[in-house]
């Protein structure tokens, strides 16, 4: 089973979602493991430059435009590789990280990573797994001020990512004992591989 790790929080040191993510990689015992760190080595946000080229058909792009597609394409292969994403997801000011939303913009690609049909959109990164690593200080996973969990749920779905799992380390700030020890409990009750689609 191929892993993809993404972190996304700020924090190198004490990060709840990177303990998390820790837990979970051991978990699932693979060997194969890349890892996408948003904080260390943060993304670019997205130009009029980069649209365009996403927009060009890929046989009409200049050496310019497939220059500026490098990093998304990459971006893509990492996901199309993996069976199994595992993404580190604090929440801040309710919502994904900046850096999060960066990954997002990049890696949502009509005609690559989902595209449109006439029964609406389609996504096209089939038969892979994902789990959600949360942590929040106060905004309670699912609750209607949570914009980030159930937004990146979508994403995921959006492009085709549909078995998703939520471990939430959720409202830190008023029992942070209890919401670990149920975060830890839900990694240990995790499936340590993939069912076949």
């Amino acid at each position: 089973m191929k892993l993809l790790r993404i972190d996304s929080s700020v924090a190198t040191q004490g990060s709840v979602t990177r303990d998390l993510t820790d837990r979970i990689i051991a978990m699932l015992a693979s060997s194969e493991i890349t890892t996408r760190d948003l904080a260390l080595t943060p993304l670019p946000q997205i130009t009029e430059d980069w649209v365009t080229a996403r927009a060009t058909p890929e046989a009409d792009r200049t050496e310019a435009q497939r220059a500026e597609l490098t990093l998304s394409d990459a971006l893509v292969e990492e996901i199309m590789q993996a069976d199994t994403l595992v993404i580190g997801l604090p929440v801040y000011n309710f919502s994904v990280p900046a850096s999060l939303k960066a990954w997002i913009d990049l890696v949502a690609r009509v005609g690559v990573t989902f595209r449109y049909t006439q029964d609406g959109p389609e996504g096209l990164l089939k038969g892979k797994r994902a789990i959600i690593a949360m942590a929040s200080g106060g905004t309670a996973a699912g609750s209607d001020i949570d914009f980030a969990s159930g937004y990146l749920r979508h994403v995921l779905g959006f492009v085709g990512i549909t078995d998703v799992t939520l471990v939430a380390a959720d409202a830190l700030a008023r029992d942070a004992d209890g919401t670990l020890a149920r975060a830890h409990a839900a990694i240990a009750a995790l499936p340590a591989r993939q069912e076949a689609a």
